[in-house]
């Protein structure tokens, strides 16, 4: 027996000893996290009346909680954006559009042009001194530009700081129609001889997330028998047609079914609103679509 136990512990020193249990690895608690949305740019086109559309526009993206970052606009499009960006709040912009009218902004009828007047812009001018909160463009609760063209040159002018009602005259000078504005020592036309919808401005403000809306040219039955009359409906259209070639810079395009209103047509403002508010709703699963793929996670610092 002792020579039976030996050997058995003589085998069992022999045996390979098992390998250690590996330690053990806490599991990380899991790092908190929050979505950081896009900043959101709306640039808001040109298009006389018809631009009304664009409160509808704004209407639902405040509707459906879509922040609005930064806020570019041509001709019109500066004069809805001014008075949605002076405080953030749509029902203020709506407020002053529905109850505005063509003799609050023009010294006399627009289209006076074609019996050989020209439209100065004073009244403009008075109704956004006395219906905006802010005076320069700095103080907006809604970083704001007003998209003009300097007329020596050509160039695009994007004002973003001083005087806001001299910006937005000159964002709206329609040639032929308004009397070129002055600022600085340079005279200044409509925005919308060059960029009609200035998605490119929204974008270079810092916006990530640009919406566009594009107000169509109105379709005539017949053509105007007025030179003047003609040489202007040529000039839209030729608008028109490069503000759809440079909508397409934006995210997301919106293009309001106006119809028939003219230009110059003030008495149909809540259809123009609805009509707003129909192509908004039908482009927002683009807009949401447009915001996630741009959405991050960060962490909860």
């Amino acid at each position: 027996m002792p020579a039976v136990l030996a050997a058995a512990l003589f085998l069992a020193s022999c045996s390979p000893t098992p390998p250690p249990a590996p330690p053990v690895v806490p599991t990380p608690a899991p790092v908190p996290t929050r979505e950081v949305l896009p900043k959101v740019g709306l640039a808001l086109g040109g298009g006389g009346a018809r631009g009304f559309a664009e409160i509808g526009v704004l209407r639902v993206l405040e509707q459906e909680k879509i922040p609005i970052s930064f806020v570019a606009g041509t001709s019109v499009g500066s004069l809805v954006g001014a008075l949605y960006a002076d405080t953030g709040r749509v029902l203020d912009a709506e407020f002053h559009a529905i109850a505005v009218t063509e003799e609050d902004l023009f010294d006399y009828r627009a289209f006076a042009v074609f019996s050989g007047g020209f439209v100065k812009g004073e009244r403009l001018r008075q109704f956004l001194g006395a219906n905006l909160r802010s005076k320069s463009i700095e103080k907006m609760k809604i970083p704001f530009a007003a998209v003009a063209v300097d007329a020596a040159t050509g160039r695009v002018v994007s004002f973003q700081r001083g005087a806001i009602a001299p910006a937005v005259h000159a964002s709206c000078a329609i040639p032929g129609v308004f009397v070129p504005v002055v600022i600085s020592g340079r005279t200044y036309i409509d925005g919308g001889v060059v960029n009609p919808v200035p998605a490119d401005v929204a974008r270079s403000m810092g916006a990530e997330v640009v919406i566009a809306v594009s107000i169509p040219p109105l379709t005539r039955s017949t053509v105007p028998a007025n030179p003047v009359a003609i040489a202007y409906q040529a000039v839209t259209i030729m608008s028109a047609e490069i503000g759809r070639l440079r909508a397409r810079e934006a995210d997301v395009v919106i293009t309001p079914d106006v119809g028939d209103i003219a230009y110059d047509d003030f008495t149909r403002k809540k259809r123009l609103i609805a009509a707003g508010e129909d192509a908004a709703r039908e482009a927002l699963p683009l807009i949401r679509a447009a915001i996630a793929a741009r959405t991050r996670r960060v962490p909860v610092s």
